[in-house]
């Protein structure tokens, strides 16, 4: 691992890392202001350090995503690690994502660097990874997924009437339950443990309330190896 300590030390000398390490008093096991390079679309960046191929992938997850890192591993086929943060994005390009990695890069070790934060859809990208670290100070950060963000939909179902509403329901808990299967078998396939989602990620509130405003996890050092999220230690 000796190479790998060369890597992260030269990363401080790029401006990579480090971010405040106050914690968010509405979700105390996370950082106050994640750095996971929310104000852009995920940017997929190869650099040589120590003559080895570094892929930085940050920002926001979209739909194309799955295309354009096929595309960066056709061209660097030789990529040793994958640095992420990100705060999440499209759920569906972050597993296919997760999927690309671990069948065209082998070996590749995926990893969240000190200060860095990997959220929501990230997570499946993370674990897409052979072995994974998570430094000390990296933030593999969980939640609900949730399907009625977008309060102006669900006040006009409501607005419309019964039957609407009764529909918009259906529609949600069809595309919930299909979601919930996907991420059972994204985890086999990983060789993630499946109690993450049904003892840490299905156990987080979609929605704040004024009893428990919390909504986000990050995960300790020691509940990562537990549910085998991360497999290889930083040290």
């Amino acid at each position: 691992m000796a190479i790998w300590k060369s890597v992260m030390a030269s990363a401080a000398a790029l401006a990579l890392l480090g971010n405040s390490a106050a914690k968010d008093p509405e979700n105390p096991t996370c950082p106050l202001q994640p750095d996971w390079a929310a104000g852009q679309k995920m940017t997929l960046n190869v650099q040589e350090i120590f003559d080895e191929k570094i892929l930085l992938a940050e920002g926001v997850i979209d739909a194309e995503l799955p295309d354009r890192l096929r595309a960066v591993i056709k061209e660097n086929p030789d990529i040793a690690e994958i640095w992420l943060r990100s705060p999440g994005g499209n759920a569906r390009a972050g597993n296919a994502a997760g999927l690309i990695i671990r069948k065209e890069l082998g070996l590749v070790i995926t990893r969240i660097p000190k200060g860095w934060s990997c959220f929501s859809a990230c997570n499946f990208v993370f674990m897409g990874g052979k072995a994974r670290i998570i430094e000390d100070g990296g933030n593999f950060m969980v939640h609900m997924f949730t399907l009625t963000g977008d309060r102006d939909v669900i006040d006009e179902s409501v607005a419309l009437g019964t039957e609407t509403t009764i529909e918009l329901i259906g529609e949600i808990e069809q595309e919930s339950a299909l979601l919930a299967t996907e991420d059972n078998d994204f985890l086999i396939r990983m060789g993630v443990s499946r109690k993450l989602l049904s003892e840490v990620m299905y156990r987080q509130q979609a929605v704040k309330n004024e009893e428990d405003p919390s909504t986000r996890y990050c995960l300790s050092v020691e509940e990562a190896f537990k549910y085998n999220v991360a497999n290889v230690s930083a040290d």
